[in-house]
């Protein structure tokens, strides 16, 4: 059981079915703004160092007195590194299956995945924003200029904050979208951080999805 941001127990569909639903990615922003030269993408050199089974290889050791966190709902998200301090709200599933987006008329809000993993718990934790919107930039337009080693903070309801420690950002297309690979649990509390990449046109929108993989090094 989960709880809503009142505290009241809500029920919560396993993580791992919903990966299987989620195997195309997902779709926000679909008709951005034309932003010359456009957001940045991840250099080939942030990429995840995998083994040939797929499970990350690259990403930080925790210390060895790092105590998984329990479940709460998600304040705020904070990437200094790229200047990101948004306040966020909790979201479901659309219609057609996608995770559902923040408004995007308000730019500097993202949105968490209420019904899958809390940032701190084992697992990996959905964290997603638009890049822009009809106005320009919105609140993960830099997210493919993140590098390997940069902190993101997620302040939680409970007073708790998870620190994360990203070790790699790519981008998948949507149509090729690895689900397994970027929602499977590790084995380790992890975190995701998902906005709309690789080319553009107005016709079709962003064919692409740029994903923060991160993993919790602190909590406090």
């Amino acid at each position: 059981m989960t709880e809503d941001e009142h505290g009241q127990p809500r029920r919560r569909s396993p993580w791992g079915a919903l990966a299987l639903v989620m195997l195309t990615g997902l779709a926000m922003m679909r008709n951005g703004a034309d932003v010359d030269p456009g957001p940045p993408q991840p250099a080939a050199a942030a990429a995840v160092s995998t083994s040939g089974t797929g499970s990350a290889t690259a990403a930080p050791v925790p210390p060895t007195d790092l105590q998984e966190l329990g479940h709460s709902t998600v304040e705020r998200i904070r990437i200094p590194s790229i200047n990101v301090d948004a306040p966020v709200m909790s979201v479901g599933l659309d219609a057609e299956g996608w995770i559902d987006a923040p408004p995007p008329q308000d730019s500097n809000l993202a949105g968490w995945y209420l019904n899958g993993i809390a940032p701190g718990q084992r697992g990996s934790a959905v964290i997603v924003g638009h890049v822009d919107n009809d106005k320009g930039p919105a609140v993960f337009y830099g997210l493919g200029a993140i590098r390997k080693g940069a902190h993101v903070e997620v302040s939680r309801y409970d007073g708790k904050t998870a620190v994360f420690e990203v070790y790699g950002v790519e981008v998948f297309s949507k149509n090729d979208f690895p689900g397994a690979r970027v929602y499977g649990d590790t084995g380790q509390p992890e975190l995701r951080v998902i906005t709309c990449g690789g080319g553009y046109s107005r016709a079709r929108g962003y064919d692409g999805n740029v994903v923060v993989f991160a993993r919790m090094v602190d909590s406090r």
